[in-house]
This record gives structure tokens, sequence and C-alpha cells, in this order.
């Protein structure tokens, strides 16, 4: 199995690190390009986007996402400003169970 991250040099040195196969100031055009390299060849693989990149619209990550299986794709916050990160799944919720759903309670 491949782990692979795509982002910001600075995000990716450290994946670096942990041993993954990285590609700093990844575009959204390499990640359909290396997603597509691994759905041609059947391979398992993590592939960790920094936020950006894992927001965009490419055929061939629509397409990963929707199988789901051979192929995780998770979403890392920006190094930056980590505080103001919100993964997509919180819109989801709140249009669910409303507005509130996520609120601190007291």
């Amino acid at each position: 199995m491949k782990n692979i991250a795509m982002g910001s040099a600075a995000l990716t040195r450290g994946f670096a690190l942990l041993g993954f196969e990285t590609y700093p100031d990844a575009t959204p055009e390499l990640v359909e390009k290396v997603l597509e390299g691994l759905v041609n060849r059947r391979e398992k693989a993590l592939v960790l986007l920094e936020h950006q990149l894992a927001r965009s619209h490419g055929p061939v990550l629509a397409q990963v996402r929707s199988e789901g299986g051979r192929i995780v794709v998770g979403e890392v916050p920006p190094l930056a400003t980590p505080a103001d990160y919100h993964p997509p799944v919180e819109d989801l919720v709140r249009r669910i169970l409303g507005p509130s759903a996520l609120e601190e309670q007291p």
C-alpha cells in the first residue's frame, strides 16, 4: 500500500519524514494524474491532500471518492490557519441536523 501526501512544500516535508511519497506544491492537475495512475494500476493507497487540493473538482478525484475502498483520500488542514479549517462533513451535519448541531454546549 502506498502512502502519499500532496500539498505545500512545508506540509509535505513533514510527511516525507514519516516515509510518505510526497508531491510538494502539487496542483489539481497533478492530483488527477497521480490518482489516475493509482486507479489504472489498481493500487491501494492512502492519499492525504492539503485542503485546497482536496476541494478541487477533478473527475478522477470524484471517481475515487465515490468508489471508496482501494484508494482512501483524506484532507489535511492548512498549516498557517488550522483553527479556521472546517471539514466538508460539518456542512453535511448542519444540513441534516440543523445550523446549531455543532455548537458547543455549556
